[in-house]
């Protein structure tokens, strides 16, 4: 559990450190953007969805790793565990989605919980920031009319 709890944090850290440097690359790079504001917003949105896609994907090879290479845990039937069924359960943690047609046991629960907990705050924070974009550049050009 100790293992698990590592990754987590690790990932956590990560993650975050991920999520801000490319918000911090949005914040300098769109003001000198030489496009109209709504494709500036269309950046915005494209940038944010690569850093979770990235993001999702660490936590699916962590628990891909944790679970192949380590013994902490299993991921659904072993018969059909693979890197693709940890990127879907990954992408439907990190997105609580929550199908629950994969579900994880042992000690991979908590990198899962991590995971899903992890997800909503990085999704909350690009929705806060693709808003605060948005005022940005609708308030530079006249309430969102194209230059």
């Amino acid at each position: 559990m100790l293992i698990v709890a590592m990754v987590s944090l690790t990932l956590l850290v990560l993650t975050t450190v991920i999520h801000y440097e490319v918000l911090r690359w949005l914040t300098v790079l769109l003001p000198g953007l030489r496009i109209r504001p709504r494709a500036k917003l269309i950046v915005v949105v494209i940038a944010a969805f690569l850093a979770h896609l990235l993001e999702i994907w660490l936590y699916a090879l962590a628990t891909y790793g944790l679970v192949r290479y380590v013994g902490l845990g299993t991921l659904d039937d072993s018969s059909r565990f693979s890197l693709d069924v940890s990127l879907y359960f990954s992408a439907e943690t990190y997105t609580s989605l929550g199908y629950g047609d994969v579900v994880p046991g042992g000690s991979v629960r908590l990198l899962a919980g991590a995971e899903a907990l992890n997800g909503l705050l990085l999704i909350g924070w690009s929705a806060s920031y693709l808003y605060i974009a948005m005022e940005r550049f609708w308030n530079d050009q006249g309430a969102g009319r194209e230059h």
